[in-house]
């Protein structure tokens, strides 16, 4: 029986990847600073910790002698996250020093020849590579000359650079897998930072006759689910790959593509209006050719099973109380209240902190009244 850490254990990735493991006869130990949002771990311990915190970091090496080391951890959202431009330095610091001090932990505190699994990110590829909709590059070897169109995408590839370079100095073994858009039921669907098909979900969820998208909506992506994500990482942990690799669809569909697919899967007949907001770039698609050749193996590509699985969940967490969702500052803090509740009911639901998100999950009833709301 293996002793592994998953960082992030708490995440929606990280949850996930903490049963499969669990499931598979190992003893997990998970850490997060946040709780699981919608189930309970099944690691056999769990910390909230910050993993910024050097000192801290070192004291969990200490406590357990891992065999495997899963690194989720990272401060990341969706597009209205990473693109708006207003958390760039806590996105590149934060995560930045959470890879820092895990890589040494590993080094200084681990097993020699410490088996490490970094999630990289499809964000690291060129921008000038991803302009057409149609015909976008995402070809491993493509990374350089760099020019990533995120400072998540940056921070993604130093760190990347970072693991190699310890594995080649100090003999950690290193597996990295560049993630392209994981998806399905547990992802965050509203409160700022959820991804593409959990947000549209909600969108389509919500909507009576018009669905706002962001963009022109021509913009293309493939989207991974959450199941074939974990099968993924585990081969490729299993596997000799030591150098980063895709892991996602080479299935391609544009966002107003995926609206209509969300609507028909709905039973909805929705008019799609784009509007200007946090796009990216304007084509991406996971390049599988490295992953069939190598491991034998690719995603299914079943987008439809995955879209009515998200759905239906995220539908049983909206029908479960209508929610009203008030910020007074953009988004940075989140109140709630029951819809038809009055104001001095609104629950704190959402908050940043240093530059984390942090969910209140005891969600504390406040009766201060908020003015000036912005709205979502």
């Amino acid at each position: 029986m293996k002793t592994i850490l998953v960082c992030g254990a708490g995440g929606f990735i990280g949850s996930h990847l903490t049963r499969s493991l669990v499931e598979k006869g190992n003893r997990v130990i998970g850490v997060d600073i946040v709780n699981p949002e919608w189930s309970t771990t099944t690691a056999e311990d769990f910390y909230i910790l910050n993993l910024t915190d050097t000192t801290a970091v070192y004291n969990l090496f200490r406590t357990y002698d891992f065999d495997e080391v899963y690194q989720l951890a990272a401060d990341m959202g969706g597009a209205g996250y990473i693109f708006t431009g207003d958390n760039d330095a806590a996105i590149m610091h934060n995560s930045a020093s959470i890879n820092l001090n895990i890589a040494e932990a590993c080094v200084r505190h681990g097993k020699p020849n410490i088996k490490v699994f970094y999630t990289s990110s499809a964000c690291i590829y060129p921008e000038y590579n991803q302009l057409d909709p149609d015909n976008p590059t995402c070809e491993e070897s493509s990374a350089y000359p760099a020019e990533p169109d995120s400072e998540y995408g940056w921070e993604k590839l130093f760190s990347e650079r970072l693991y190699l370079a310890y594995q080649k100095n100090h003999g950690i073994d290193v597996r990295i897998a560049r993630l392209h858009n994981i998806f399905g039921p547990e992802s965050n669907f509203d409160g700022g930072r959820e991804k593409a098909p959990a947000a549209l979900c909600r969108k389509v969820l919500q909507a009576e006759d018009i669905i706002e998208v962001w963009g022109p909506g021509t913009q293309t992506r493939s989207f991974l689910y959450i199941d074939e994500c974990i099968e993924g990482i585990h081969r490729i942990m299993e596997s000799d790959v030591k150098e980063p690799i895709n892991l996602g669809s080479d299935r391609m569909i544009s966002i107003n593509g995926l609206v209509k697919m969300i609507c028909e899967i709905a039973g909805k007949d929705l008019t799609i209006k784009n509007i200007d907001g946090p796009r990216g770039v304007m084509g991406r698609n996971s390049d599988n050719k490295m992953i069939k050749e190598l491991l034998n193996w690719q995603p299914q590509n079943n987008l439809e099973h995955g879209i009515s699985e998200t759905y239906k969940w995220i539908s049983e967490q909206i029908n479960k109380t209508k929610w009203i969702y008030e910020s007074p500052d953009k988004g940075k803090t989140v109140y709630r209240r029951p819809f038809g509740a009055p104001h001095h009911m609104r629950e704190l639901y959402y908050e940043n902190v240093d530059g984390f998100g942090r969910s209140n999950r005891v969600y504390k009833e406040t009766t201060e009244i908020i003015q000036d709301i912005s709205g979502m």
